[in-house]
């Protein structure tokens, strides 16, 4: 009978648990406001980015070409990626879409049958 009769300290864990996670919120809370209020101040509506005068900018279509990769002459030795400049590009002198192979996908794991 004594093991059953209610303790006072079954009362008093749920009430530490409770405390400590209104502690933890508080924290969090307290925190988060230093951390706010260290931050710079929103831009003000005249410090706002603009359209330029002339207006919005528009897309531009154009087909392009890489350059070449560099011949090497006959018995020269082979240029190794840090001797290779970035790869530029130029714009084509044709005005056609290039179009992927009739069966193919046009990216490689793209689950289509493949060139057969």
């Amino acid at each position: 009978m004594q093991l059953a009769a209610p303790s006072g300290l079954l009362l008093l864990v749920p009430i530490v648990v409770a405390v400590a996670v209104l502690v933890v919120l508080w924290g969090g809370f307290w925190l988060g406001n230093r951390v706010k209020l260290g931050e710079p101040p929103r831009p003000r509506p005249e410090e706002q980015p603009h359209l330029p005068p002339e207006g919005a900018v528009h897309e531009i279509r154009e087909n392009r070409e890489p350059d070449d990769v560099p011949v090497i002459p006959k018995g020269g030795r082979p240029l190794t990626p840090y001797e290779l400049t970035n790869m530029r590009t130029r714009p084509s002198a044709s005005k056609d879409r290039p179009r992927w192979g009739k069966g193919t996908t046009g990216s490689f794991g793209g689950g289509g049958l493949g060139a057969h």
